[in-house]
């Protein structure tokens, strides 16, 4: 049975993302770029700054002597603005419909390979040793077959999760450094972290209003083939014929 990891998987990787210093992470790209502009195609460089900040990122040290910049911050609550994404709501709900699916159709099989085993158990007395082991053969096969199913869709409902994340988390870091750079705010703080703020320092409200706007939905890949499957697994077993064959 699949856990729903998208409820806690969600706010847990969007707090790790490196959004932390979104004005400096911009300014350090853009020095360099004014030297070395012959040597970086404008499109690469719309890459970079598109692209959401990593640890691999961090600008170099500053100079022997040389005082970091006065600090202007802003404080962001990353799961509220995932409580009222329109987005993420969408992503949490079809995860968990297919998620609910996939239990749905496991109970099913479990249930009938469980018949068919009481039926074996039933007709061990009267049946030929040599047609009963070719019954169990059938019975563990379908359900090897149908094990094999189930972890692939659930495989598949985990990357369509991962993909949605993934989407999710790179936007909002972004609409995160536009709204602090209309600010001026060079070091954003994640409220969970923030013991005492006034509040013209939490920028969760606009960061939010501007995150609806800019990701309305999620395109999301379509199921796995391999959810048509277990009905073909719910069908009556196919021995069952040959059996009826061999007691005429």
């Amino acid at each position: 049975m699949a856990a729903p990891l998208l409820l806690t998987a969600l706010p847990a990787a969007a707090q790790q993302q490196e959004w932390f210093v979104p004005n400096q992470g911009q300014q350090q790209q853009q020095q360099p770029q004014r030297g070395q502009r012959p040597a970086q195609p404008s499109q690469a460089q719309q890459q970079q700054r598109q692209a959401p900040a990593t640890a691999t990122q961090a600008p170099p040290p500053l100079p022997p002597g040389q005082q970091p910049p006065s600090a202007v911050i802003g404080i962001v609550d990353v799961p509220e603005i995932q409580r009222v994404s329109t987005a993420f709501t969408q992503v949490r709900d079809e995860i968990e419909r297919r998620r609910q699916r996939l239990n749905d159709d496991l109970q099913r099989e479990q249930n009938n390979w469980r018949e068919q085993q009481q039926q074996l158990a039933n007709q061990r007395a009267a049946m030929p040793a040599e047609q009963l082991r070719e019954r169990e053969r059938a019975l563990q096969d379908r359900i090897t077959d149908s094990q094999r199913i189930f972890r692939e869709r659930s495989r598949s409902i985990e990357q369509a999760a991962q993909q949605a994340l993934t989407e999710i988390e790179q936007t909002l870091g972004g609409v995160i450094r536009q709204v602090a750079a209309s600010r001026k705010v060079n070091l954003v703080l994640p409220r969970p972290l923030v013991i005492f703020n006034d509040p013209p320092f939490d920028l969760t409200e606009e960061v939010a209003q501007q995150f609806n706007k800019v990701l309305k939905s999620v395109n999301m890949p379509p199921e796995s083939s391999g959810t048509e499957a277990p009905a073909t697994a719910n069908a009556p077993a196919r021995p069952a014929a040959p059996a009826a064959q061999q007691r005429r």
